[in-house]
């Protein structure tokens, strides 16, 4: 039986959990109650401005060409923050901003509040249902994996914790806050010692966390039946790589951003939660640091280039490069639609939207581009 099967079928426990968390049960947070999650959101593209003065989310329809336009404008009930040295990269870090179509959610974290918004989406319309506290200070990444939610803090030492989503609704997994002990400057150098992205594996068993420059590792917990984390990670040392963001390929392949050599690479993520290197290809830009997948191939952020590079991999888990394209200054984040036709770019500089076409043969054609309004150095970005 497949483990979000499993999941599924452990709601009868997350009932018991609730009479522990009831400040942040249906009616107690003051948001909009009624149906859970439904209505499906289709061509959207959700950006987060991470406002220091009031976070908020921009939506916007995505017409059949792939050009977009702004719906509307929600308030996450949350504060952005900005990282001590951070410039076109506020959070430092990849998932800010996570769309889960399976449950019709968004989650968005409130670095500048320590909290994690969850917000009902049918189609381009968000109904907040709560801000619940992020479990850790100044939250910079989120992850789902069928009904179970990750968060990752990136201050005073770095620290995930669990939850799991219940009609609409979060309750954290008791037991599962872990504390993962870095060594982070305060300095103008805070930005890149912070830990980068919190992903889950493909089937849920493993929760990896990559930490940048603080420990230049791979940290992968294992995951249990009903979301407890194991005590401690599984530490895999990978000097002078500053390991930034995470993905996976049709393979089932670790695809990290590489923020040191400004490469990407790839691992097998092996049961005993060790990795094993397969490849790694230098993208000849500087300033890689966020991957995202776009159908079979990948593109980075090459925030020091300002621009993106293309990636493929094979069966094998071997890298090709594909070639780079220009985008705005400050380079960040990207989403591609869920049939991997458009792929959308942050960057931080001025807070611009670039919107590509992406081509059979991996090139981009830039087909437009958007002001997300008081976004400039924010992060968090998630396409239908």
């Amino acid at each position: 039986m497949k483990r979000l099967t499993r999941l599924a079928s452990g709601a009868s426990v997350v009932l018991g959990l609730s009479a522990l968390v009831a400040p942040i049960a249906a009616g107690a947070d003051g948001f909009p109650q009624g149906p859970p999650f439904g209505g499906h959101g289709s061509q959207v593209v959700f950006v987060q401005t991470d406002n220091t003065a009031g976070n908020q989310i921009a939506a916007y329809d995505r017409a059949d060409n792939g050009t977009l336009t702004l719906d509307n404008t929600y308030n996450t009930g949350g504060l952005g923050g900005a990282l001590n040295g951070s410039h076109v990269d506020h959070l430092g870090s990849q998932g800010s901003l996570n769309y889960d179509p399976r449950n019709d959610a968004l989650y968005a974290v409130n670095a500048g509040s320590n909290t994690l918004s969850v917000f009902s989406v049918r189609g381009d319309d968000l109904t907040l249902r709560q801000v619940v506290s992020s479990g850790g200070t100044f939250p910079v990444s989120v992850a789902v994996h069928g009904n179970l939610v990750s968060v990752l803090n990136s201050r005073n030492g770095g620290a995930v914790q669990e939850y799991y989503a219940f009609f609409g609704h979060l309750f954290p997994v008791p037991g599962s806050n872990r504390a993962l002990g870095l060594t982070i400057p305060t300095d103008t150098t805070e930005f890149t010692h912070t830990p980068g992205q919190v992903a889950y594996s493909p089937d849920g068993s493993k929760l990896i966390v990559t930490t940048k420059a603080s420990s230049n590792a791979i940290d992968v917990f294992n995951v249990g039946f009903f979301g407890n984390l194991s005590p401690s990670p599984v530490v895999n040392s990978l000097p002078g790589t500053v390991p930034f963001a995470i993905t996976f390929d049709d393979a089932g392949h670790l695809v990290i951003a590489e923020a040191g050599p400004s490469a990407l690479a790839t691992f097998t993520l092996n049961r005993d939660s060790t990795i094993t290197q397969l490849d790694s290809l230098a993208s000849g830009q500087t300033g890689l640091c966020w991957v995202a997948p776009a159908g079979s191939l990948f593109f980075t952020g090459n925030t020091g280039a300002n621009s993106t590079s293309g990636y493929q991999t094979n069966a094998s888990g071997e890298l090709t490069l594909l070639g780079a394209t220009p985008t705005d200054p400050g380079t960040v984040d990207a989403s591609a639609s869920s049939n991997g036709r458009f792929l959308y770019v942050q960057t931080g500089g001025n807070g611009i939207v670039d919107e590509f076409q992406v081509n059979a043969n991996g090139s981009l054609t830039e087909i437009g581009s958007v002001t997300v309004a008081g976004a400039a150095g924010g992060q968090g970005i998630a396409a239908s």
